[in-house]
């Protein structure tokens, strides 16, 4: 009886020895060197995940610093004090840092535009695409349910009018609206960039007039009188390259629907 209960034990007992010595010994051979440093950078950054760095998040952008294919400096979230610090880990010097912000390329409000149907699904802007791309007059125009907003960590945009705003004060420019935004009128560019296109229509001038007020003709004025190349117009909609813009101004000046915001003119 005690041998019937003892053969099983001492099977079982050494198969479990011999499995933890072939675990013991596969750890060691499939062992993988970690880089301190991807630990000590993950735990300096913030932990938003928005993405912003160009990663998926912020484990992904604290192993590619370590193996040296990211910067240190692009976290908008922790900005220059976070960059510093993880400069200080890796032993590089970090360069100056772009501080940017969110800017929403449409101005087709309820006094330049119009409802043209009523809409009784979720309200939300990307539940209202799927629907004959929204209520609004124009397809490319703000959409209005507040998507940015749901998925904005700083309270930095608002609905107003029935259009996105930006608080430019809390806005760090870490791109989650511009990413929750189906109709992608939100455009994330340097503070120091103060001229844009309000507009993200793609249609012909006149069906654009015919819809908004405040579109964009595709009238090509703006790109005659830049001197420096910094504004094309491509499928009927003008875009201003922050890397060339000089914001003069010029631009926004011969804009016919006044559709180039300047900011510094205002």
């Amino acid at each position: 009886m005690l041998q019937t209960i003892l053969v099983p034990v001492s099977i079982v007992t050494g198969a479990g020895l011999i499995a933890g010595l072939l675990l013991s010994v596969a750890s060691k051979f499939f062992a993988v060197e970690v880089d301190e440093r991807v630990t000590k950078l993950r735990e300096v950054l913030p932990g938003a995940n928005c993405g912003a760095c160009g990663c998926a998040g912020c484990d992904e952008y604290a192993a590619k610093m370590a193996a040296g294919e990211a910067e240190p400096n692009l976290c908008p979230v922790g900005g220059a004090a976070v960059a510093a610090k993880l400069g200080e880990i890796l032993g590089v010097s970090v360069g100056s840092i772009e501080p940017k912000r969110a800017v929403v390329r449409c101005r087709g409000h309820l006094q330049t535009s119009e409802y043209i149907m009523d809409y009784d699904g979720p309200k939300t802007c990307q539940a209202a695409k799927l629907f004959y791309n929204g209520r609004t007059s124009c397809n490319f125009a703000c959409l209005g349910y507040g998507d940015c907003v749901n998925a904005c960590e700083y309270d930095a945009i608002q609905i107003v009018d029935h259009i996105a705003k930006v608080k430019e004060d809390l806005c760090i420019g870490c791109g989650a609206c511009a990413k929750a935004c189906p109709n992608g009128i939100l455009e994330i560019l340097p503070r120091s960039q103060t001229t844009y296109v309000t507009c993200m229509s793609h249609d012909k001038g006149a069906d654009t007039r015919k819809v908004c007020t405040n579109g964009c003709i595709g009238c090509k004025k703006c790109e005659k009188v830049c001197e420096f190349g910094a504004i094309t117009v491509d499928n009927n909609c003008a875009h201003i390259d922050p890397e060339k813009c000089t914001n003069c101004g010029k631009c926004a000046e011969g804009c016919p629907v006044k559709c180039i915001h300047l900011e510094n003119l205002q």
